[in-house]
């Protein structure tokens, strides 16, 4: 698969620092810089990205489109791309459901496009050894070859499309829900004013939990891109037959935690705590779709004491047990003999 032009939509944090390591690699990578940011903007030159302006000059000089971007957006990314006809390798990489990747795969592939699934392990990769991009589907292997030597290393999986979003949806599910469930559990501890003695019995029975549950404060800038992750990952437990209510509450933690986005350092675990407890609760749209539709619980049945009430139950249910007859006694004597 000859590939010398990538465009990588869009350098943020992650996208910028791959678009680096393809750089290296001596490809060209292009994006395109109307209606970005001036902070995206660095980023892109910092790591030699080319700037051609428009989606579409970034299209149709590419071989390979890179889609990195919030999973909110994903899907309409990909639409965008097919609406302009490209025809190359489309590797969408991005925190979704498998059944999203899917849909992303048939929209890009109707306009002639092959597809290749992904999902990111890891930090952006400024260094080695810390990401995997997991690939899967269409010209997987091909693709990760190009990430060969790069800080970033590409594992092409033997499956369909939709199977590295799965495991990025799994391994995710662990590390960004278990952050968002320990962050509420010290709010309700503080709540409830028992965080001291909580710690106290952490480092008694599960040693270092206390610090992890510290990890949410270097999280927060980043929560409002998780909570479309966080809804991805509810959608892929659902898509199964599984409970999605764990990652929907992940989801709803994390939009409390909106407005930490663009601070210039990590908030305290305090301002975090309170900003979950101060904030009003919104009710996921699934969830209450999901509680309307229930069926509704018969009322439980009173418990009757004593044993007149037990009788009088048996009596009604026809269930009453048949009286013996009284025994007579054996009488002893002449008369008898």
């Amino acid at each position: 698969m000859p590939v010398k032009t990538v465009a990588l939509l869009h350098p943020g944090e992650m996208g910028s620092a791959i678009g680096a390591c393809l750089v290296r690699r001596g490809l060209r990578v292009v994006w395109a810089s109307a209606e970005r940011s001036a902070e995206t903007r660095s980023r892109a030159i910092a790591s030699g990205l080319q700037d051609v302006g428009s989606l579409e000059r970034a299209l149709d000089a590419a071989d390979l489109v890179l889609s990195v971007c919030p999973p909110h957006g994903a899907l309409a990314l990909a639409r965008e791309v097919a609406g302009h006809g490209f025809e190359g390798v489309f590797v969408d990489a991005n925190a979704i459901a498998p059944e999203t990747a899917r849909s992303v795969g048939r929209a890009v592939q109707k306009a002639g496009a092959s597809f290749v699934d992904g999902g990111i392990i890891g930090p952006p990769p400024v260094e080695s050894g810390r990401t995997r991009l997991y690939l899967s589907g269409g010209p997987a292997r091909d693709v990760a070859a190009l990430f060969s030597g790069t800080n970033m290393e590409a594992i092409a999986l033997d499956a369909p499309a939709g199977a590295a979003s799965a495991l990025k949806a799994c391994y995710a599910g662990w590390t960004k829900g278990a952050t968002a469930l320990l962050a509420a559990i010290r709010a309700l501890a503080e709540s409830e004013g028992v965080a001291a003695p909580l710690l106290a019995e952490w480092r008694l029975s599960q040693p270092g939990l206390d610090k992890r549950s510290e990890a949410v404060t270097v999280q927060a800038r980043k929560a409002w891109r998780w909570i479309g992750e966080m809804e991805e990952i509810a959608a892929s437990f659902e898509a199964v037959g599984l409970p999605g209510g764990f990652h929907l509450a992940s989801a709803d933690l994390y939009r409390k935690l909106e407005g930490f986005k663009g601070g210039d350092a990590p908030p305290s675990l305090s301002a975090i705590t309170a900003a979950i407890r101060r904030a009003p609760k919104r009710k996921s749209p699934a969830a209450a779709a999901r509680r309307r539709s229930a069926p509704k619980a018969a009322p439980p049945a009173k418990f009757k004491f004593g044993t007149g009430a037990a009788k009088r139950v048996e009596a009604k249910r026809g269930q009453r047990e048949p009286q013996e007859p009284t025994k007579q006694k054996f009488k002893f004597g002449k008369q008898t003999a």
